[in-house]
């Protein structure tokens, strides 16, 4: 019997072990195989669940959170929803400092669970004091018994998917994987499943995707933050105007950046395409994808495995309004 065929105790049980299903039609006019993992399947639809639980049952066991406490964090919305759903089953306070830039659905998701939400400007260095990370930081330090997630700076958001995502994966796919194509923010996922992975086998190929606008991609190849990097963009959870320690980047083999547009679009195609109604972040994956087959990167044999973080309702009021499409100037 499997996992899902048992009665579980809570919500929290449910946490990986998610599907990987074949692309079929977004990605018939590439060369190779195309396989995607589906976070969404995750009870808080999205890979954030894993680092969550992982960070607070490790918070639990040494003792740091005791029920009637609080959880601290900055979150672009993904880990908040994670975190607020956690908190409400094991009985935390949580507070979540997040960019102005999450979709209003987001938003409306962690105030229903419960969490109390500060919204703070995205186009601001991190560190101003306006800044969703020195928001977080403030209100743990001005709240007692509490404690701060700090997922961008926690080696345990890598922990966490080197136990879970990347074994998930290399069992999933009977050690044929070739190349792993991940989304960058945190880089926990990216770099926690791809270093499970190239120890299973040195030669899969770990492929990060970043965002025009984020400094991840220059800071990978020169190992120097360039602040002229730095522009506006859209896509949530993806690239950094920072440089999170939670990304092992001798992981990554290579980054390629994509457009607020592209990726906005490619989401929409993965719904029409594929019946996978994924999110912005998703859409960003796919778009990369798509680089990278123009680069040549896979061959006929290649095993590609893309994952999709996110579940599409988190955006109805971005990509999928059209409305927001037009006052991006995409439609």
């Amino acid at each position: 019997m499997t996992r899902n065929q048992k009665i579980s105790n809570n919500i929290l049980e449910l946490v990986g072990e998610t599907p990987i299903v074949k692309l079929q039609n977004i990605t018939k006019n590439f060369t190779g195989n195309f396989y995607a993992k589906l976070e969404a399947f995750n009870p808080g639809q999205s890979s954030k669940d894993r680092i969550a639980l992982h960070i607070v049952e490790n918070a639990e066991k040494k003792g740091l959170l005791k029920p009637g406490d609080t959880i601290v964090e900055t979150t672009s919305g993904n880990t908040g929803f994670s975190l607020a759903m956690i908190a409400m089953v094991k009985g935390y306070k949580c507070i979540l400092a997040v960019s102005d830039k999450s979709s209003k659905d987001k938003i409306d998701m962690l105030t229903t669970l419960g969490a109390e939400v500060h919204i703070c400007p995205a186009n601001v260095p991190a560190d101003d004091p306006r800044s969703y990370y020195e928001t977080a930081k403030r209100i743990h330090l001005e709240t007692p018994n509490s404690i701060y997630i700090n997922q961008y700076f926690n080696e345990l958001n890598i922990e966490a998917h080197y136990y879970s995502t990347g074994p998930e994966i290399w069992t999933q796919t009977e050690g044929k994987i070739t190349h792993l194509v991940v989304a960058s923010g945190t880089g926990g996922t990216i770099s926690g499943s791809g270093r499970y992975l190239k120890e299973q086998n040195p030669n899969i190929k770990v492929l990060g995707v970043d965002a025009i606008g984020s400094v991840i991609k220059k800071y990978h190849e020169t190992r120097e933050f360039d602040e002229n990097e730095i522009s506006p963009y859209k896509i949530e959870g993806l690239g950094k105007t920072l440089i999170p320690s939670a990304t092992d980047f001798d992981v990554v083999d290579i980054y390629e950046k994509v457009s607020d547009k592209n990726a906005a679009f490619k989401a929409r195609d993965l719904v029409k395409e594929e019946g996978l109604f994924c999110g912005y972040t998703s859409g960003a994956v796919i778009q990369a994808v798509e680089q990278y087959n123009d680069k040549n990167m896979f061959d006929e044999d290649s095993f590609v495995v893309v994952i999709f973080p996110d579940h599409g309702s988190r955006y109805m009021n971005k990509v999928y309004s059209d409305d927001w499409m037009k006052a991006q100037g995409f439609l």
